[in-house]
């Protein structure tokens, strides 16, 4: 990846008196303010932050332009524990950042993050979404973002010959926060088959009281199932653990599943079908499009643009055949044809 080389601005953000210490990325805004989540994480280091915020901005880029969205592509990420270090005053002071960038940025919550924390980042900015309903906002976005991986996981299996049904399919979701507890619940529901692994053992057994099978966080990958399914940190698929999935399909919602894009080519290689992570986790994006522009929040529009998700991967696989290339380029190469048409369009007016 080269840093700094497509990116309009990156913010580094301290405040002494909360502690705060964040980057904020706008990658591009030719379509529209550049979306994207509040991450807070422990990095091992700050170059580990930069090296994020600037992979995720770039993905949002991609991200809402293949959802169709008028948005460009931002993010933030906050260095700390969520679980121990977080503060409102972090937020509040990380509002005053936001603000600063004009609207060039609009945050939402992500992982590590929650409505919560947009609410004290609205203390100091009007640049902040997924406000809870009440406020005018689309609320959590997590709910949207899994019910459109259980749409886009559809259309993989297709594309991989399994059918269009969860009937008998095993999935392995690594990861069981908000987005892949609830998408363990779909999958259950709809007749899935399912293994979940969590650091956090706490979030696993109200999974496990539904039915679902668990293992060990270190060995989810190596699960023998139809659809490994991605929905915790990025960079899942590298060189010592591509060679160890026991899997047809690898669909889920974590951002940069890929460690880079020669895995992506090398799964293609394999036989493998992989669900571009930019085109199925933007469920949580397209709800909250759906309370911009002046528009009232209506869950059920929202429910039925998220899914699209699944003709947009169907999309996707056709282009793949077609041209001959992994899905991952043939989504990225759509999400770019519509950002150069606008930036044509804006030239010649």
């Amino acid at each position: 990846m080269r840093l700094f080389g497509e990116h309009e601005q990156i913010v580094v953000c301290t405040d002494r008196d909360s502690g705060l210490r964040a980057i904020i990325a706008v990658h591009d805004t030719t379509l529209g303010p550049g979306l994207g989540g509040i991450r807070m994480w422990t990095y091992a280091s700050d170059e580990a932050a930069l090296t994020d915020v600037l992979r995720l901005s770039e993905g949002m880029t991609y991200k809402n332009a293949l959802a169709g969205l008028d948005l460009g592509g931002g993010k933030t990420v906050v260095v700390g524990d969520p679980r121990t270090d977080k503060t409102p005053e972090q937020f509040q002071a990380l509002g005053g950042f936001i603000d600063r960038l004009g609207g060039a940025y609009l945050a939402a919550e992500d992982v590590g993050t929650t409505t919560q924390d947009a609410e004290q980042v609205r203390t100091r900015t009007r640049y902040i979404t997924g406000l809870p309903v009440e406020q005018g906002g689309s609320g959590d976005p997590s709910p949207m973002t899994a019910w459109g991986v259980f749409c886009g996981i559809r259309a993989a299996l297709a594309e991989a010959g399994l059918g269009a049904t969860y009937d008998g399919v095993h999935v392995a979701v690594q990861g069981a926060g908000h987005v892949g507890a609830a998408l363990v619940r779909h999958l259950l529901d709809a007749g899935a088959t399912v293994t979940v692994a969590d650091i956090h053992a706490d979030r696993l057994e109200p999974l496990q009281e539904l039915g679902a099978a668990v293992v060990p966080a270190e060995q989810i990958h190596q699960v023998e199932c139809d659809v490994y399914s991605p929905c915790a940190l990025g960079a899942v698929i590298r060189p010592e653990t591509i060679g160890r999935l026991r899997c047809r399909v690898i669909a889920g919602a974590a951002n940069n599943q890929l460690s880079d894009a020669a895995m992506g080519d090398e799964l293609k290689q394999r036989g493998l079908v992989y669900a571009p992570d930019f085109a199925i986790n933007a469920g949580g994006v397209i709800n909250i499009g759906e309370e911009l522009g002046g528009r009232v929040y209506d869950a059920e529009r929202a429910r039925q643009s998220v899914e699209r998700i699944e003709q947009t991967l169907g999309d996707v696989f056709e282009r793949s055949r077609r041209e001959g290339v992994a899905p991952h380029r043939a989504a990225e190469q759509m999400a770019r044809d519509r950002i150069s048409a606008a930036r044509v369009a804006t030239a010649t007016r």
